[in-house]
């Protein structure tokens, strides 16, 4: 059976970065599952496994565009310590939730100064090449619940 809209793909895959250190893998947590077509993985690892059947194995490289987007310069943002009222502690790789004009966001800290902290809303993987390893290990019908909850159960 391959992998087409509205059927449950399981794989194995490792992440790597242009260096080939390791980013995330399913080693040791077992094959992903996901629903085909629900926009529940980076559109270019969807792409590629459309049309694939258990067994396959493929490496493919997804750009930028097809993974977690450019990164955005105007999302970099440098702001007073004060604006971190009652955290006492601040350090780069802490994660945060801001609030805009846009909405609530998530922001990692990247630099700490004296009296500045440099933040950053990019999702960590954007702008990068991301390097795949897949082993496509099952594919079968979406259940009805899955269709109309857009979740694997």
């Amino acid at each position: 059976m391959q992998i087409t809209d509205g059927r449950v793909a399981s794989f194995d895959y490792t992440l790597t970065d242009e260096s080939g250190e390791v980013i995330d893998t399913s080693e040791g947590r077992g094959p992903l599952s996901y629903l085909h077509g629900g926009g529940q993985i980076v559109p270019g690892l969807e792409q590629e496994l459309a049309g694939k059947a258990a067994g396959d194995h493929f490496e493919v490289d997804v750009a930028p565009e097809r993974g977690y987007g450019p990164h955005h310069a105007e999302l970099v943002q440098t702001m007073p310590r004060s604006a971190f009222r009652g955290i006492d502690t601040i350090e780069p790789g802490m994660h945060f939730q801001a609030s805009g004009a846009q909405g609530t966001s998530n922001v990692v800290v990247t630099k700490v100064d004296d009296d500045k902290v440099t933040i950053d809303g990019n999702h960590p993987l954007a702008g990068k090449t991301l390097h795949f390893d897949v082993a496509v290990t099952d594919v079968r019908e979406a259940s009805e619940d899955e269709r109309n909850s857009g979740q694997v159960a």
